[in-house]
């Protein structure tokens, strides 16, 4: 029977073992961490899209007032929204930097690019906080008007989940200083680094819908078909 296999072999073909090899070189295996966080971040955006449309199709009704438009609302001028974006935009950036020293090993830079990762990414929790005190002390409150209702929403719900990605990102600062294995470390970092990057997207759209106008409202809800 040996004989036989032998001479009906085909050796120019590729064998088996050959392919599967070839299939696992050319596909390399995704962790199943990133793998999770792909399936979490796709949940996520799908609320954030559930509701928007809901906050597009009720900027629709009669007593819906925008936030912006008149000399006198809040948002016609965002300036402390457009800082609150800096401090966002630095906290992910200062995490990508993470992720780039993190391949190199320099422990000291690291360090320092979590920290101030996290700190930004309190701060502009901080301001963001602030501004919702400075919209209720001018009259904006929750219940007043819908726009209001979906600006606590939307940006408190935002804030959230940049608070559990905090609580993750101490995680990895006490991992990191518990001497845990670099190769898992930089695993965290990255996927760290991630969730910071999608949590600018979408504070990027909420930031313009939020600030825009009833005209732009309308447009969009008429895309929409609203």
């Amino acid at each position: 029977m040996n004989i036989i296999r032998k001479v009906s072999e085909k050796p120019w073909l590729p064998q088996a073992d050959d392919v599967s090899e070839g299939q696992l070189a050319t596909h390399p295996k995704v962790p199943s961490e990133r793998i999770a966080l792909r399936f979490f971040l796709a949940v996520v955006g799908v609320v954030f899209f559930l509701f928007i449309i809901t906050f597009l199709n009720r900027s629709q009704y009669p007593d819906f007032v925008a936030l912006a438009g008149q000399p006198w609302q809040p948002f016609t001028n965002p300036s402390q929204l457009w800082a609150n974006t800096l401090l966002l935009f630095t906290g992910s950036l200062a995490l990508h930097l993470t992720r780039v020293v993190a391949r190199r090993n320099a422990d000291n830079t690291i360090l320092f690019f979590l920290a101030l990762s996290v700190f930004l990414s309190y701060l502009f929790i901080l301001a963001q906080l602030s501004v919702w005190k400075e919209l209720i002390v001018n009259g904006y409150g929750l219940a007043l008007n819908p726009a209001n209702s979906f600006f606590y929403l939307l940006t408190g719900i935002h804030g959230v989940h940049l608070l559990g990605g905090l609580c993750v990102l101490l995680s990895v600062s006490y991992n990191f200083w518990g001497n845990k294995s670099r190769t898992k470390l930089r695993a965290s970092i990255a996927l760290c680094a991630s969730y910071w990057h999608f949590l600018f997207v979408i504070w990027l759209v909420l930031f313009a819908l939020l600030t825009a106008t009833p005209e732009t409202f309308n447009a969009i809800a008429s895309v929409c078909g609203f």
